[in-house]
């Protein structure tokens, strides 16, 4: 996808031995804040006006990660997808390229599609031989406090990765429930939040293995019988090594809270001083 003027910015580098937001260009409805980060970690917060994107709307974001960078990436809260208007999409792009040695982490809060709403996503990374990608995708079925239930109109998410320059990811979803049963045991089921993890890097880095590691430990255990019933969990899980250096991490819950305790674990292992050195998301929660 060319860049074009219309592409907000944020550029990661060591400044001092620390990284340090050295480029940041938003441009509406995108707010980039910035807020202190102990140790030596960069933290980025993603906001948008009105806490959410209206039909029309278009954000897209270049990300650069210097050479041994640390970024967090988050957002301020859910990103509330508001419904659609003449058939308008709200749609939002990431280029990200990350340069030797730098680890960036992208976990945003769930993305709420309302009823009626349009959305696309799309996300293209290229890593440097030796960097740590983690991307967090997550999808609420909708607004669940009042009973919205998978009322949108179109949801799609594409994650594309090449690493070295050499194609190592590519994740595409698509999702229309007036054409699709949600509840089919073959889609959500009666699962109704959604959360995808992945996890890209060197296998010789410590790095990526101690999170492939912490990633296995987070798997629903499954015993080898036929009366075991799924139907009894509030979270499933699973964990799939796609290549040497690309493991994936599903998870489906009833709720947001279900989740909670899987993300709180995988907050708890990038707060090490081989990661962040803290919880970047701490102080949200």
């Amino acid at each position: 996808m060319p860049f074009t003027t219309d592409w907000s910015e944020l550029e990661v580098a060591q400044v001092q031995g620390r990284s340090r937001l050295i480029t940041c260009r938003n441009l509406q409805p995108l707010k980039i804040l910035n807020p202190a980060a102990p140790a030596s970690s960069c933290h980025v917060v993603l906001s948008s006006y009105g806490g959410g994107m209206v039909a029309g709307d278009t954000i897209r974001l270049r990300i650069k990660g210097g050479p041994n960078t640390r970024l967090f990436l988050s957002s301020q809260s859910n990103t509330k997808i508001f419904k659609s208007i003449d058939e308008q999409v709200a749609e939002q792009h990431i280029a990200g390229e990350l340069a030797a040695g730098a680890l960036a982490v992208v976990f945003p809060d769930p993305v709420v599609p309302q009823a009626g709403s349009r959305y696309r996503q799309i996300q293209h990374w290229h890593l440097a031989p030796d960097s740590l990608l983690l991307v967090a995708d997550w999808l609420h079925s909708g607004r669940m406090d009042i009973g919205e239930r998978f009322e949108f109109h179109s949801f799609f998410s594409e994650l594309h990765v090449r690493r070295q320059g050499r194609l190592v990811l590519l994740d595409r979803f698509a999702f229309h429930p007036q054409e699709q049963v949600a509840t089919s045991p073959a889609n959500f089921g009666a699962y109704q939040t959604v959360l995808s993890l992945y996890l890209i890097g060197a296998p010789t880095d410590p790095r990526f293995t101690r999170l492939a590691q912490q990633f296995q430990r987070l798997k629903l255990s499954i015993p080898d019988t036929p009366q075991f019933d799924l139907s009894g969990h509030d979270c499933l899980v699973s964990v799939t090594q796609a290549k040497e250096d690309v493991y994936v991490l599903r998870a489906a819950a009833h709720s947001r809270q279900a989740l909670q305790p899987l993300c709180a674990q995988v907050l708890q292992a990038l707060a090490n001083e081989e990661f962040f050195g803290y919880n970047p998301l701490a102080r949200k929660y």
